[in-house]
C-alpha cells in the first residue's frame, strides 16, 4: 500500500517461501492430487508469461483484472441454483494460468485460483492444502526470474528477514482457527475475504 508494487512483490517473496515450508508441513499429503496437478502445471505457464512481460505490464490494470474476476465470480455464485457447477479441466487451466500470471506480477493470484477451487466443494483441509501446494510451487518458481529481474537486492531481503516471524506466526494461527471452525463458516469466511480482496484490488486499480 505504501511502496512500489514491484518492490512489495520482491519483499514478500522470501517471506512467502518460508511460510510455504511451514504450511506444506502442516498439511502434508492432504491436497487433491488431480486438482493440484492441473493448477500447478497451468500456474507455471502463467508465471512464465508473467516473467516475460513483467517490465511491460501496468500494475493497476492487473489489479482491475483480478478485482473484476473476484467480484464477477461472487456475483455469479449468488445466482439461484442448487450449486455452482464444477469447472472443467480446460477451465481449470485457464483460471490457474491467470492465477500464475497475476501471482508473478503482484502476488494477487488468489481470486483466479478461487474461481477454480471453490466450486469443487472440497473438505476445508483439502482446500487449504491444495491452495498451499499451488502457491508454494508458484513462489519457488519466481525466485530465479526475480533474481534475473534484479528485484531481490540486499535492502529488500533485509526487510523480508524482519517480516518472516510474523508470516510464520500467521501460518500457525490459521492452522489453529481452521481446526476449530465448521466447514460452512470456513467457506463463508473465504467468500467474505474474496469479496474484500476483490473490492480492494479494484479500488486500488481504478484510483
Amino acid at each position: 500500500m505504501v511502496i512500489p508494487p514491484a518492490q512489495g512483490a520482491a519483499i514478500m517473496l522470501p517471506v512467502l517461501c518460508v511460510m510455504d515450508i511451514f504450511g506444506i508441513r502442516a498439511y502434508l499429503w492432504r491436497w487433491d492430487r488431480r486438482l493440484a496437478r492441473i493448477a500447478v502445471s497451468a500456474g507455471l505457464v502463467g508465471a512464465l508469461a508473467g516473467a516475460l512481460t513483467f517490465r511491460h505490464v501496468d500494475d493497476d490494470w492487473i489489479r482491475i483484472l483480478v478485482g473484476l474476476t473476484a467480484l464477477g465470480f461472487l456475483g455469479y455464485s449468488l445466482l439461484p441454483r442448487k450449486a455452482l457447477p464444477r469447472p472443467s479441466d480446460a477451465q481449470g487451466w485457464f483460471w490457474c494460468a491467470l492465477s500464475g500470471f497475476t501471482s508473478f506480477i503482484t502476488h494477487s493470484g488468489g481470486p483466479p485460483l478461487m474461481v477454480y477451487l471453490l466450486p469443487q466443494r472440497l473438505d476445508k483441509a483439502v482446500f487449504v492444502a491444495t491452495s498451499l501446494v499451488f502457491f508454494a510451487a508458484m513462489n519457488y518458481a519466481k525466485i530465479l526470474p526475480y533474481l534475473w529481474l534484479g528485484l531481490l537486492d540486499a535492502r529488500n531481503l533485509a526487510t523480508s528477514l524482519v517480516l518472516v516471524p510474523a508470516g510464520v506466526a500467521g501460518i500457525y494461527l490459521g492452522l489453529h482457527l481452521q481446526q476449530r471452525i465448521s466447514g460452512r463458516w470456513f467457506y463463508r469466511l473465504i467468500y467474505a475475504l474474496l469479496f474484500i480482496t476483490g473490492a480492494k484490488l479494484l479500488y486500488d486499480g481504478v484510483t
